[in-house]
């Protein structure tokens, strides 16, 4: 055996040992709902996919991630003339959890809850307000004299319509929390980005 054949041989016994470990925590797919630092770690490094489509006019770019027990998926469609609509579906991973308006303050209330946001920067900006396909409703929780307005249990689809601003590099910028009425909620995430190009042909998400 030739020291270029060695060489290859110890190359691929470093990969496969490495990749055992992932494998197991693949398999083993167990996350605590509330979102340790671990989990939210792993999210952020793994979670993001790329851009299944590339930036062709006409064609919708998407990407996903999930952190915090949610997962959201990010799509950009209709897009003509610099323009288009950003599609960001919000999907509790657990049964029984819902996510708050889209109006509700930035702190909550009384410092209970989170809204749904989403927002642009960079080489792309919003031409006009954050809409949710949901029918707001009113929780009340102990301790808090207010009630606080939330979705119904389940995903949450949210459109903003999008402008390019020119070319080059552009973020969208992600905030939630997921919460129970009876097993308590998720860590809030705030202004989680996401990254993608914008070209002269289109958009397209920016692989991890």
């Amino acid at each position: 055996m030739n020291a270029s054949t060695q060489a290859r041989l110890r190359r691929g016994t470093r990969v496969a040992a490495a990749l055992l470990p992932l494998a197991a925590l693949v398999a083993c797919g167990a996350k605590p709902v509330g979102g340790s630092a671990g989990a939210s770690a792993g999210a952020s490094a793994g979670a993001s996919a790329g851009p299944s489509a590339g930036p062709s006019a006409g064609s919708a770019a998407t990407a996903r991630f999930s952190e915090n027990g949610v997962t959201v998926t990010l799509s950009v469609s209709d897009w003509h003339a610099a323009r288009g609509t950003l599609t960001a579906v919000f999907t509790p991973e657990a049964k029984g959890f819902h996510l708050y308006s889209t109006d509700l303050p930035p702190t909550g209330i009384e410092g209970v809850g989170r809204p749904t946001t989403v927002g642009v920067t960079g080489a792309l900006g919003a031409e006009g307000p954050l809409q949710a396909g949901a029918q707001v409703r009113s929780v009340m929780v102990p301790g808090v004299d207010s009630p606080l307005p939330v979705y119904p249990d389940g995903p949450v689809t949210t459109t903003l319509p999008v402008r390019a601003a020119g070319t080059g590099e552009a973020t969208v910028l992600l905030g939630y929390a997921s919460c129970s009425t009876q097993d308590g909620c998720t860590i809030p995430v705030s202004d989680r980005p996401v990254h993608l190009r914008v070209t002269d042909d289109g958009l397209a998400f920016a692989a991890p």
